[in-house]
């Protein structure tokens, strides 16, 4: 049983009987009200899509899914290849079956990722909580503000915006926490 404040992203419950995948999960907490989790989910055997309003202490059904490890393979179009680790399977999904992740998917790139599994079929992937992603662009940094809280936007090689710090310069790499739609972490140790 989960809750529903503890919903999130590749997550999947069961309603009506049908799993149900969710792709996005927003937590909004106001002075008066209780907690609530406004979420987007697809259901995995109709493609149906919804959004659902849960409270934060809604008691809801996961289902149980298989893991394995894959890496990215190649993408066609919106489709994109992923390959088992250890028996090279061929996988694909839509982009928007990983509408969540999507921003930090690119071709080439060498994260091992977790092949989400619902009866033998591919639903999701998710991505380590930390990647390594290059700067394609941002601005240049301002004379003494090297403090690190300031912030600048960027943009990886993927077309991917985000804030980082002012010392971050274009090639720089720089590592993304790929949780709650990701966000700069600080410069990569080469």
């Amino acid at each position: 049983m989960k809750t529903g404040k503890e919903l999130k992203p590749g997550t999947v419950i069961r309603l009506e009987n049908d799993p149900w995948l969710v792709q996005k999960a927003e937590f909004t907490k106001s002075g008066r009200n209780s907690a609530i989790m406004k979420t987007k989910l697809k259901n995995l055997l109709t493609g149906y899509k919804t959004e659902i309003v849960y409270s934060a202490d809604d008691k809801l059904d996961d289902v149980i899914l298989d893991r394995k490890e894959a890496t990215l393979s190649f993408i066609s179009g919106d489709t994109y290849t992923f390959m088992d680790t250890t028996d090279y399977t061929m996988y694909e999904l839509n982009a928007e079956d990983i509408e969540a992740v999507l921003p930090f998917i690119e071709e080439g790139m060498e994260d091992v990722c977790e092949a989400i599994f619902f009866e033998e079929r591919l639903v999701s992937v998710e991505l380590p909580t930390t990647i390594v992603r290059k700067v394609a662009y941002t601005e240049g940094s301002a004379r003494g503000d090297t403090s690190g809280k300031v912030m600048k936007p960027a943009k990886l090689s993927n077309g991917t915006e985000l804030q980082v710090a002012d010392f971050i310069e274009i090639d720089d790499l720089i590592e993304i926490d790929t949780r709650e739609g990701g966000s700069y972490k600080g410069r990569a140790k080469k």
